[in-house]
């Protein structure tokens, strides 16, 4: 019983105990509670006051800010305001000059009826003194020269026909000569001119010793594999690898390079390396032709043709890289088949493909012309390319204008300044003797020789020279070119003269 009632009892503590902590923790709960509420609208208080001040801070900057712009614009007012009235002032000086000019105009317009009335009087008097003269009476001296005027109409007529002639000519000339400096001039790409040697850099010379290898096995398999000679001369830390064919010395100068980047070299890794590089080069070739024939907006084009086309890359005619050419001719032909109304997608194609037949074998023979037009039959394009790529060196006829116009475009890639080396030094011979030929004459002051060499620009000294005698050198300066001198097309000179009076209001 005893045992019952401890325990009853400790039970009764227990549950007081832990009322009592829970009443103090509840307590202590809700102090904490409302110190935490104080905090947090300390803390919002705090954070309305900043917001408060960074508002003003902002009004304030953007007010000065305002302000500023406000300054700017009003100056950038006064500045237009002068301008205008700068403006105003000339058109009014202008108004004056132009009234002046009238003046003078009307003046001399009376003065020329006056002269008129004056030869009437003459021709009037002239007349009867030549009917007591000649004893002929008026409607015989009509006859006459009826007669005469008959005769001299006929001559001019023929003279009139003759010039008309010539000026269509050179009305046509001058809008083809247009045509063709349009497109030269929308078309302006660089030409690489290709060498016989490529440079490989080394890490250190020791690589030399084992590029050769024991006996000189390395660089024998090396020169047999790629078809091009390796010189390894005293050049610190590079080799020189030689070779008319660039493909050939892409292919050895790759596989050069990445054999002297892994320092495994010996016969049986080269002939390795020299495949996968010869590899490597073949799947770039279809890629550089389709590149080309995308930025051309050419379509249906072969997978062989693109691959060919690739391979013009590493083709060299006369110093011009083959594909930069082949390209350029391209877009010549196209921007002339535009201005003709033609298809610019048929010139581009034909024209882009002209030069193909450089691409292959050497093993095959023929013309490059006869091979290209070949080439392209076997490969389903049309007859109107076909022909285009046989006829741009006269081998066969021209069936199409198409072939007319890659022919130009042909000739104008390669013969324009800056194209071939050998063009370039005869350019500029031709720039110097048309300056000097230009300052020979007495009172040329300055030459300038403008649009690739078609116009000079011939600046007289107006104190010495009056108009009629710069029209004289003007003449004489063209037939001094015509003389000495040999160009394609023709040379505009113009002569100017001009006197400036320069004075300073202070």
């Amino acid at each position: 019983m005893t045992a019952i009632i401890a325990t009853i009892a400790s039970i009764i503590g227990l549950a007081a105990g832990f009322i009592v902590s829970f009443l103090l923790t509840n307590k202590v709960m809700k102090g904490k509670e409302n110190e935490a509420e104080t905090r947090a609208k300390t803390i919002i208080e705090d954070a309305e006051k900043k917001i408060e001040n960074l508002k003003k801070e902002k009004l304030i900057e953007i007010k000065e800010e305002i302000s500023k712009r406000k300054i700017e614009c009003d100056s950038d007012l006064q500045s237009k305001k002068a301008k205008v009235q700068n403006a105003e002032k000339i058109i009014k000086h202008k108004e004056e000059q132009i009234s002046q000019r009238l003046e003078k105009i009307s003046k001399t317009e009376q003065q020329i009826e006056e002269k008129k009335e004056q030869i009437s009087n003459l021709m009037k008097g002239q007349t009867q003194r030549l009917e007591k003269i000649s004893l002929l009476s008026r409607e015989d001296a009509k006859k006459m020269l009826l007669e005469s005027v008959r005769n001299e109409i006929k001559v001019d007529v023929a003279k009139f026909l003759s010039k008309s002639l010539e000026e269509v000519k050179n009305r046509a000339n001058q809008e083809a000569q247009g045509i063709l400096l349009t497109a030269i001039q929308r078309s302006a790409i660089d030409v690489c001119v290709e060498n016989t040697v490529s440079v490989v850099n080394l890490e250190s010379d020791e690589m030399k010793g084992r590029i050769i290898g024991r006996e000189g096995r390395n660089i024998r398999t090396f020169e047999l594999e790629t078809g091009v000679d390796l010189i390894i001369d005293d050049t610190p830390e590079a080799v020189v690898i030689s070779g008319y064919d660039p493909f050939k010395r892409e292919v050895a100068k790759r596989a050069l390079q990445k054999l002297t980047h892994d320092g495994r070299i010996h016969p049986a890794r080269i002939e390795e390396v020299v495949a996968k590089a010869q590899k490597e080069i073949d799947e770039e070739l279809v890629k550089n032709g389709a590149e080309v024939v995308m930025q051309l907006g050419l379509h249906n084009i072969n997978a062989e043709l693109e691959r060919a086309i690739g391979r013009m890359k590493y083709r060299a005619s006369f110093g011009q890289n083959l594909l930069s050419h082949s390209t350029e001719v391209a877009y010549i032909a196209g921007i002339i088949a535009s201005e003709l109304g033609l298809d610019p997608r048929i010139a581009k194609r034909a024209a882009l493909l002209h030069d193909i037949g450089k691409c292959l074998d050497k093993e095959l023979d023929g013309a490059h012309a006869k091979l290209g037009a070949d080439l392209a039959k076997k490969y389903k394009e049309s007859n109107i390319v076909v022909n285009a790529i046989a006829a741009h060196h006269d081998d066969v006829e021209h069936e199409t204008p198409y072939a007319t116009i890659v022919q130009i475009a042909d000739g104008i890639s390669s013969a324009r300044p800056g194209a071939r080396k050998e063009a370039i030094e005869n350019y500029m011979k031709r720039l110097e003797q048309l300056e000097e030929i230009s300052t020979s004459f007495d009172g040329v002051n300055k030459c300038f020789v403008i649009q690739a060499g078609r116009e000079i620009r011939v600046i007289v000294e107006p104190d010495k020279l009056d108009d009629a005698q710069s029209i004289f050198v003007s003449n004489e300066i063209a037939k001094k070119i015509e003389n000495e001198m040999e160009y394609p097309g023709q040379i505009k000179v113009t002569v100017i003269r001009e006197k400036r009076s320069v004075s300073v209001a202070k």
